[in-house]
């Protein structure tokens, strides 16, 4: 009779076997993915609280994560494989808070706070708004001023471990090798303080009171147009392409300073899309940046684009980031009392171009379209061409003026029907402004740091349970059979949700 050798808990399980744990954001993409993988292959968890808020369907954060995340396909092999045990964690080891996280104490009263707090071991941060061209006073909110909150409930609990999940695009205008490190702006100089951090709150000040005399300005529509406006103004002007990535930059800045000497790791994604495997490949929620793009020529709405064929742009799958989060919370956890950042990307382990990109995805779409009928509507007939900056913005502004005025002509003669190539231009403009930034890249991103803590962890190789090196990805099978698949099955598939846990503890 052969004795088999007892299998021993991975390093990260033994870690977090028996920690509470704080998330935001599981209402998100990203979120779920991580709520996932924890609940799939980490059960010895103590407990997991998530900080949800209510809405008028559902006004409490059980019943919204029942409706809105409980429910997500994401949870079908969990769900599939063994529901008792999917409903048993659900009931067990999920802890659902009602409460807004960008209230002071989240909303919750003063007693029911410090009671949070004292039950917790680590705090991941994953609510943000990604919206590009978010209102400034929104994204403020969201992605820098809630920070204030993050924190208090930290020092409240005895200086919990706090994981923020930023982006790497915090890195804004900066050139060249972009490695885990705090960027400084690209553009406009901000003070330093003598510890060596940036001072952020007189940039905050300025911001709020422009944020002020707008509302005394304006109401209604016309006060959101201007916000955005501002947002926009106001990041490229200090260095960065957009509201999304300045405001993260300041709730990175504000992190470093706020818990200086205490337990702090930023986790810093690049651009999230599919699964690559897990829970099930080419899983995805909603159309993320690259996809937009995508879904527009797969419409037959672009077919030329600002970009450089040659330039790396940088996608991850969204497993391999919540991989990522998971190993730096268990690291957290065992070495605290440190300022880490990890980025997850792929831009210098295994270099995706954009032209390699647009390739996969015409052969794809030339070959089998028909597979993907949400996807493509017909087979794609005019190929997608990637041009510079300047010749983009003289070729729509000429096309636009041509195809305007013969729109004025038509309709003199008393013919009103669309112009539907004048559509397609604007749209091209409008995709342009918000996602050009990311197809033209003159920066490369760099994970030294988050491969050295999987090889510290244990997780490198083809045994890894919590994999995060993105040569794992062979790009033109991803892209072409699992992302485009995901896609159509997935964020354009059919919204009807899983059944509902039977247990709504």
């Amino acid at each position: 009779m052969t004795t088999q050798t007892p299998i021993t808990p991975r390093l990260v399980q033994r870690q977090l076997t028996g920690k509470h744990v704080l998330i935001t954001g599981t209402t998100g993409f990203l979120g779920k993915v991580v709520l996932e993988k924890l609940l799939r292959d980490l059960p010895t968890i103590g407990g997991i609280y998530l900080l949800i808020r209510g809405n008028r369907a559902n006004p409490t954060a059980r019943e919204r994560f029942l409706a809105e995340v409980a429910s997500s396909s994401i949870f079908n092999t969990l769900r599939q494989h063994d529901r008792v045990r999917y409903e048993r964690l659900l009931s067990e080891k999920v802890r659902c808070v009602t409460g807004e996280v960008t209230q002071p104490h989240f909303g919750l009263d003063d007693n029911a706070f410090h009671q949070l707090a004292n039950k917790l071991d680590l705090i991941i941060h994953s609510a943000a708004s990604v919206n590009f061209r978010e209102r400034m006073d929104i994204a403020l909110s969201i992605n820098t001023l809630c920070l204030h909150n993050i924190v208090a409930l930290s020092e409240a609990g005895g200086a919990i471990p706090v994981l923020q999940v930023s982006t790497c695009y915090v890195n804004g205008f900066n050139r060249g090798d972009i490695h885990e490190s705090f960027a400084p702006p690209a553009k406009a100089a901000l003070p330093v303080d003598a510890d060596g951090r940036y001072n952020i709150a007189p940039v905050i000040t300025e911001l709020q009171g422009k944020i002020d005399e707008l509302n005394t300005q304006y109401r209604g529509r016309a006060l959101a147009e201007q916000l955005v406006l501002l947002g926009e103004r106001e990041a490229r002007s200090r260095g960065w392409n957009d509201t999304y990535t300045f405001t993260k930059w300041l709730g990175e800045q504000y992190l470093r300073k706020a818990l200086a000497g205490k337990n702090l790791t930023i986790v810093r994604p690049a651009i999230i899309e599919s699964t690559l495997k897990e829970p099930t490949p080419g899983w995805i929620e909603g159309v993320k940046v690259a996809d937009a793009v995508l879904l527009a020529y797969a419409r037959q709405k672009v077919v030329f684009f600002p970009g450089k064929r040659s330039g790396v742009i940088d996608v991850i799958p969204a497993d391999l980031v919540a991989n990522a989060v998971i190993l730096a919370a268990g690291e957290l956890l065992a070495r605290p009392g440190a300022q880490r950042i990890y980025q997850a990307c792929s831009g210098a382990r295994n270099p995706l171009t954009l032209g390699s990109f647009i390739d996969h995805l015409m052969a794809e779409a030339k070959e089998n379209h028909l597979t993907y009928e949400k996807l493509f509507e017909v087979e794609p007939r005019k190929p997608f061409k990637v041009v510079n900056r300047r010749l983009f913005d003289i070729s729509i502004y000429l096309l636009c003026r041509t195809l305007s005025t013969t729109g004025k002509t038509l309709k003199l003669v008393g013919r009103t029907q669309p112009m539907r190539l004048l559509r397609n231009l604007n749209a091209m403009n409008k995709l342009a402004e918000i996602f050009a930034f990311y197809a033209t890249p003159n920066y490369v991103f760099h994970s030294d740091n988050l491969l050295a803590l999987a090889q510290r962890m244990g997780e490198v190789g083809p045994d890894a349970l919590f994999p995060v090196d993105a040569a794992l990805i062979d790009w033109e099978h991803y892209l072409r059979k699992v992302h485009i698949a995901g896609l159509n099955c997935y964020a354009l598939g059919d919204k009807k949700p899983a059944p509902k846990p039977r247990h709504a503890a």
